[in-house]
């Protein structure tokens, strides 16, 4: 039977405030899911919380935090679980680090992405994971980059930590996988994103050219020709969150308009 209602279930969705996040929010949202938004803007998590669809008694709810100060995401998180409540679904996503060549990077960014991704998704994980567990259902999905496949000229930080956080995803989906959980890896390609816009004006800069040229010689590179919607990645999100995904485990699912070369 092809389920993909997500009545009853709760999501946690990190980066939430704009962009895919939000996307992803509204699509398990829509899918009946109580959502719990995660990001650093009070305001404007408020705004999109109260924009969410909502019928049939959801209830949907948001954590303020900022992912850089890990014991403060422990707490927040901690807080919310101590009313006995339990989170099925878990979208980890946060903005990439900046652009530049590897050989520029300090140790220091390094360090700093290495946290916001790697660090802040596993902790998140091993506090949901228990509630996943005693219910028999879990799904944690990464938002992370088709740089896990091919990596990306000019993104040096970001094509080293997101092959860490994809390993560390296969990795989990491994011990997980007995108690109903799944871990899987959605990579977007080029998004229609505030990311995207810096990297196209700092690509220009950096270049000289002018932005519109910039573009044209990305699109190139997209068979389809085109840039995606941030509701395109959300849509593999939420199918992976439903019933229907429960035997899909361990894999990175690229949505890029077929620009990743290979399979």
């Amino acid at each position: 039977m092809f389920d993909i209602q997500l009545s009853g279930k709760t999501a946690f969705v990190c980066g939430s405030s704009q962009g895919i996040g939000r996307a992803c929010a509204e699509q398990l949202a829509l899918l009946g899911a109580n959502v719990v938004l995660l990001a650093r803007n009070a305001e404007r998590l408020t705004e999109v919380r109260d924009a969410l669809p909502s019928r049939d008694g959801q209830k949907h709810d948001y954590i303020s935090v900022d992912f850089a100060d890990l014991a403060a995401l422990e707490t927040a998180v901690k807080g919310w679980l101590a009313g006995g409540k339990t989170a099925h679904i878990l979208v980890n996503n946060t903005g990439g680090p900046p652009a530049g060549p590897i050989s520029n990077a300090s140790p220091a960014e390094f360090l700093t992405a290495f946290q916001n991704h790697l660090l802040a998704n596993h902790l998140l994980a091993t506090l949901l994971l228990p509630g996943m567990k005693s219910a028999g259902y879990g799904r944690i999905i990464n938002i992370i980059s088709t740089s896990v496949k091919i990596p990306l000229k000019g993104l040096g930080v970001s094509n080293t930590i997101r092959a860490a956080v994809g390993n560390w995803a296969k990795t989990l989906s491994n011990e997980v996988a007995p108690f109903g959980v799944t871990v899987n890896n959605v990579l977007p390609g080029a998004t229609k994103t505030v990311r995207l816009e810096s990297i196209l004006e700092g690509k220009a800069a950096k270049t000289g050219h002018k932005r519109e040229e910039v573009e044209a010689e990305m699109l190139a590179e997209i068979p389809a020709g085109r840039f995606g919607e941030a509701k395109e990645i959300a849509a593999a999100v939420a199918f992976l969150a439903t019933p229907s995904a429960a035997y899909i485990n361990g894999i990175n699912v690229p949505v890029d308009g077929g620009r990743t070369g290979s399979l």
